[in-house]
């Protein structure tokens, strides 16, 4: 199946409301320093708020995927997304001037309502489309997001700093306003099609039980907080101006715009995922071992566009690994758990960094990082070998997982 398939109008307003919904996330990090910068001590509360953004994500994802009714997911995902607008709606009205303790508030609502948002969008995506398409719709969702992840800085920096830094929270919440109603464009949820749990197994059980799928993907992403992290770094080290910190950062994300896309060209490629998996994560660490050991810029850019084009990838077996060691009934949670896990792995990846950077200089630092991503890589690698005869997963449907129909339902 090819992408101009894709192009129907249910999977075009499934994108629509994807953009309103993630672009405020994207944008987050970024307007949460611009909001409070000009206060004393403005870019560590910045800082804090970010993080405590980032942990009302990780802790809401996998609590709010788990409580997700597939057939009736539309009420819960318009409800998480209408306490994130309320989240960024209360930032931008209070400005920078409000207490420290009720901007923390509105950060962690703010990051935890809509956590459940991408599992949940990315599970009734795959109910739009036959079976045989939804390796093309998860690499054309991934080169979307991609997307939004590249201009979202410029438009956070444009707004705060060209018009007033409560801008951006203020746009952010009507984005996330409009997702909300651009949910009624969609069906109101997605049919599983086979009564899900494995005979009563609680779905907390389940989701455990795919620990190394989330592993590995949590590795794949502590190497790129690490790698972004300690760039500038690194560049000043090679006394390469750190101008060029931006422009290299931007060539990762085109590489990986570009490898999601080329991904999804072919309906299926050989090996296991978890092999292929494997193998592309491998490709990202040699790809940022690279950036370590050789002192010119040309070379630092070609090896993070390389590593770029294997990330995004990487990122997409994973999800495709879901899909065939869950039940149909829990797919929708555990992309809300793998969510939360990559954001743990970033995180950590950050604290990482600046741990690191205080013992070793940048380009050891960046060896360490790759030298723990492959660690975890091969923990998840083994795990997962583990599955099929731990779980008996079932195997995907012949057909998609039929989403409900939009009209006469109870939910308007």
């Amino acid at each position: 199946m090819s992408y101009r398939e894709l192009a129907t109008r249910p999977v075009l307003a499934w994108s629509a409301v994807s953009v309103a919904a993630r672009l405020p996330v994207a944008m987050a990090p970024l307007a949460l320093v611009f909001l409070v910068r000009e206060q004393p001590g403005g870019y560590t509360l910045g800082a804090v708020l970010a993080a405590v953004y980032v942990v009302g994500e990780i802790v809401a994802a996998p609590v709010l995927g788990i409580r997700m009714n597939a057939e009736r997911a539309r009420p819960q995902l318009a409800f998480g997304l209408a306490v994130g607008a309320a989240g960024f709606a209360g930032l931008g009205l209070a400005g920078g001037q409000a207490h420290p303790v009720l901007l923390g508030v509105l950060a962690f609502l703010a990051g935890a309502g809509p956590a459940a948002a991408p599992g949940g969008l990315r599970a009734l995506l795959t109910s739009l489309v036959p079976e045989r398409a939804v390796t093309q719709a998860m690499s054309m969702e991934s080169v979307l997001t991609f997307g939004i992840w590249a201009a979202a800085p410029a438009l956070a920096t444009g707004l705060a700093l060209g018009v007033g830094p409560a801008l951006p929270p203020l746009l952010q919440a009507a984005l996330m306003a409009l997702s909300v109603a651009g949910l009624w464009l969609l069906p109101r949820g997605w049919r599983t099609g086979d009564g899900e749990q494995e005979k009563g197994a609680p779905t907390g059980r389940v989701l455990l039980r795919a620990w190394p799928v989330y592993v590995t993907g949590a590795a794949g992403l502590t190497l790129l907080a690490l790698a972004e992290l300690i760039l500038p770094a690194l560049l000043e080290q090679r006394a390469i101006p750190l101008g060029w910190a931006g422009p290299l950062l931007a060539g990762f994300s085109i590489g990986s715009a570009a490898g999601a896309f080329l991904y999804g060209l072919r309906g299926s490629w050989p090996g296991r995922l978890p092999v292929q998996s494997a193998v592309l994560v491998v490709g990202v660490s040699a790809g940022v071992a690279v950036i370590a050991v050789l002192p010119w810029t040309a070379a630092i850019a070609v090896a993070l566009v390389a590593a770029g084009l294997l990330q995004a990838p990487a990122m997409l077996t994973r999800n495709l690994a879901l899909r065939q060691v869950l039940p149909p009934g829990a797919i929708a949670a555990g992309y809300s758990v793998m969510y939360a896990a990559v954001g743990a792995g970033y995180a950590a990846g950050g604290t990482l960094a600046g741990a690191l950077l205080r013992a070793f200089a940048p380009s050891t630092a960046i060896l360490c990082g790759v030298v723990l991503t492959l660690t975890l890589t091969a923990v998840g690698v083994w795990g997962e070998h583990r599955i099929p005869a731990a779980t008996a997963p079932t195997p995907p449907p012949a057909g998609p997982a039929r989403p409900l129909p939009a009209e006469a339902d109870s939910d308007r």
